[in-house]
Parts: C-alpha cells; structure tokens; sequence
C-alpha cells in the first residue's frame, strides 16, 4: 500500500505531499487541482511502462506541464502585501514525483535537455532516479541510484556500477530490472505496473461493451471496458459469484444478469428484469445502467491489483445508483487500496461511512493546489533526493 505521494512543479502541485489510505477519496471544487493530482499519478506510473517521456509529450511537453508560478511563495505574497512576481531561480528547474511504500520508496526527476542540435531537443531528461529501503528517503537507505547516464547500486557497503551510459529518455524500469541482479528494481517495477487506472468508459451506440466481443478468460477489466461480457464470466467462474448477484440487485432489484455465447466464441451481456417477456441486450441498456455493470466487473476483478484509481465514476449514473457503487468500491477496498476522485456529494457522502475512508480535500491558493487543512508539518515526512 501507498504510504506517501508526493508531486512536485507538476502544473497546479508545486509541492503537494499526501499520505493516502486503504480507501482515499479525493475531493474539491471545479479547477481546485483534482485532474492534475490524477494525471501526476498516473505520469508516475508511466515510467515502470517505459512510457514518462512519450506521456509528457501528449501533455505538449514538460514546458506546458511545468509549475507556471514563481519558484517560491512567500508568507507576503499569501497575504497579499507583495505582488505575485518571480526572481532568479536557484533551483534547477525540476518535475518530480515520488511514492513510498512500507518497504520501498522511489522519486524521479525530469528537466529540461542540455542544448542540441537533434530532432528530440525538446524532449525532457531523467535527471535523477531513486529507490530506498524503508517509507523515507534516507542517503544510508538508498538501493539503487542513478544520477544522468550514471547508474549504481548498493553492494554490502560500497556501491556497484550498473551501467555508465543509460540513456536521459530511459528510466531505470526499463534498463537495470533484473530479477537476479537488481531484484528491488523489479520488484518495484511489477507492483507499478500492476496499478489500475480507470476513467474513462464508453457507453455510446457503438461502444463495444454493448456488442458481442471475442471471449477469453479476463480477470482483469481493459480500461475501455471493451471485455465486459468476457470479465463478468470470468467473475461467475473463478472469482465471487454471490458478490457479483448481490452487486447487481442492490443497484438493479428483480434484475437477473446473462452471459449470452455466440457460435463463434463471442460473448455479450443481457438484463432479465421483472415485468419485461424478454431480455434487454447490452444495444438496449442505458447509459448508467451499462456503466455500472462495466464498475461491477472492474471492482469485483478476481485479481485484486495494489492499488486501483477510479476518476469520476459517478459519470452517467443516476444518484439513486450511487449508494450501491459506494458499497462496491467499500467491498472492494478491503482486498485493494483503492483513490477515488469525485465531486459527487452523494457518492462522497456514502464512502465517508467507511471506517478506512481517508477524505482528502484539495483547495486552491494562488495557482496552487493545497490540502485544505494540511500545515507544514501535518503531512507525512517526505525528503526529495537531491540532485
């Protein structure tokens, strides 16, 4: 489980450390930073994917991702008695994120490349990459350090070098996970990569959760939702077939559902409900009523991932739904540290009933995003490495 994340000079996040719980509910106004802190840790788990420079370009670039604002807010600026202006930077310009866990922690920090005359001079650098031992980042707990092309790891007391060219667009994941060798970094690297990051599924005329699909066994939900017919299967044969009734009648009472196989192994969904001679096809469903489905079948996976972050799952569904999604996700954050980040107050509301629910509300001051409520020393220790 996440004990601590922290963003830094990532658009609205100058410096945003949190410590989440077993079920993290994210919450605030309109522009109050919600997407940014979704969209950072989201960044962050690109780099086990190979994948930070490549989804910082789709962003238009570290430049348009960067802290807009001046490097330091002073106490005058927030009372109003100065201008809001810049100076002299004395900091190199950095875009970091970091996480720790109860056995390793892990920070990247990415900036702008050296001057060049290639084609990808716009591309930013992996400046500086770290894991440690242990929830805080400490020089003496540091397992494997790479500072620009230069990449070490710790061997009884002294240091080992890795690797002395590592390329500045190639994380460490990519590189130096060996299971043999570097068994932190890979170990690292496969719990990142088993994050869950839900946010957006299609329930349009076309979508292809309404229509039959090839099936295979899925335990695990693709984020487009396209596999519903073949994951809700999957649930009825290895994974809790009484959760899965008991999830579609506490939002759908007198509701019955049926996995429909087609002669050439694809699979589609249909709804039993009282009253109606025949059955509705997934073409039939409402928009809501498929979304839910598509939560029932990502919540209750038969493979429960480390951490699973769903985006405004309120999206489409009637407020009367919301209880039973909340009880869901309550269900499912007993096997899963699960974030959910919403402005749905009756879907907000239902999750504050959970006695592991850690509500965490974001304001915004100056451009920045704050935790509304979080002084200085309220948040959980955290120490970037330094460059």
């Amino acid at each position: 489980m996440l004990n601590s994340l922290a963003i830094g000079h990532y658009r609205s996040l100058l410096n945003l450390t949190l410590a989440p719980g077993q079920l993290t509910v994210i919450t605030g106004a309109n522009g109050s930073g919600k997407s940014n802190l979704y969209r950072g840790l989201r960044l962050l788990a690109e780099t086990a994917q190979g994948g930070v420079i490549n989804a910082l370009a789709r962003e238009g670039g570290l430049q348009s991702t960067l802290w807009a604002g001046p490097e330091k807010i002073s106490g005058r600026m927030r009372r109003g008695e100065v201008d809001i202006e810049g100076g002299p930077r004395k900091d190199a310009v950095r875009l970091r994120l970091g996480f720790s866990t109860e056995e390793f922690g892990y920070a990247i920090a990415l900036g702008l490349p050296t001057p060049s005359r290639s084609a990808f001079a716009l591309d930013p650098e992996i400046k500086r990459e770290c894991i440690w031992a242990g929830p805080y980042y400490r020089p003496a707990s540091l397992l494997v350090d790479r500072n620009g092309a230069l990449v070490r790891t710790r061997s009884g007391r002294s240091w080992e070098v890795l690797s002395q060219h590592l390329s500045p667009f190639d994380s460490l994941f990519s590189q130096i996970a060996d299971p043999q060798t570097t068994p932190e970094v890979f170990a690292l690297r496969e719990a990142i990569r088993a994050w869950r990051f839900y946010d957006h599924f299609r329930t349009d005329r076309d979508a292809p959760a309404r229509h039959p699909q090839l099936g295979t066994r899925t335990p695990v939900l693709h984020p487009d939702g396209h596999d519903l017919a073949a994951a809700l299967q999957t649930i009825r044969e290895i994974g809790d077939v009484g959760a899965l009734d008991d999830a579609i009648g506490d939002a759908l009472p007198g509701t019955r559902l049926n996995i429909v196989f087609h002669a050439d192994t694809r699979f589609g969904i249909e709804l039993h409900q009282t009253g109606l001679l025949r059955p509705l096809s997934g073409m039939e469903l409402s928009d809501g009523t498929l979304r839910y489905l598509l939560w029932v079948a990502a919540l209750l996976t038969p493979r429960p991932p480390p951490l699973m972050v769903l985006n405004e799952p309120e999206t489409s569904l009637h407020p009367d739904l919301l209880p039973a999604l909340a009880r869901l996700i309550i269900g499912a954050a007993r096997h899963t540290q699960i974030w959910v980040v919403s402005h749905a107050e009756r879907l907000i509301d239902a999750l504050h009933e959970s006695a592991r629910c850690e509500p965490i509300h974001l304001e915004k001051a100056l451009g920045q995003t704050l935790i509304t409520g979080q002084g200085l020393l309220d948040g959980p220790p955290w120490k970037w490495p330094e460059d």
